[in-house]
């Protein structure tokens, strides 16, 4: 027997939800996309939120922050509203990065042709 089971698992996500409401999770499918999607994250590089993770893999270190209520499984919904919030702050720094990039280019540009000015200058009095 998988421990812990899939049951086991859904009473952990849907702990809180109030009769008739839906539920978080409410089939084995959900866990699984869950579970693999918190594990991809791991590999990428995201940090475990559980302790004693040595020897482990991502896929068990998900089931575990899973099961010690560490992950939170959204429904589609928020999901997709969060994903769109993060899309927002990512557009806005590029926006900010890009406009500090100019700005820098501006400022090279001016000092250069300040300085060849000055470098014309200097050419022409030692001209006269």
């Amino acid at each position: 027997m998988i421990h812990p089971s899939y049951v086991d698992l859904m009473n952990v996500v849907n702990k809180g939800v109030e009769e008739g409401e839906t539920p978080v999770i409410n089939s084995r499918y959900s866990i699984v996309m869950a579970t693999a999607k918190r594990a991809r994250q791991i590999v990428d590089g995201d940090a475990p939120m559980i302790d004693d993770v040595a020897g482990k893999k991502p896929l068990s270190i998900a089931v575990e922050e899973l099961e010690q209520e560490q992950l939170k499984i959204l429904p589609q919904d928020e999901e997709e509203v969060l994903s769109y919030e993060e899309a927002d702050r990512a557009a806005a720094r590029a926006l900010e990065n890009s406009l500090t990039e100019e700005a820098l280019r501006e400022s090279e540009a001016n000092v250069l042709g300040e300085a060849a000015e000055e470098q014309d200058v200097t050419e022409e009095d030692e001209e006269n």
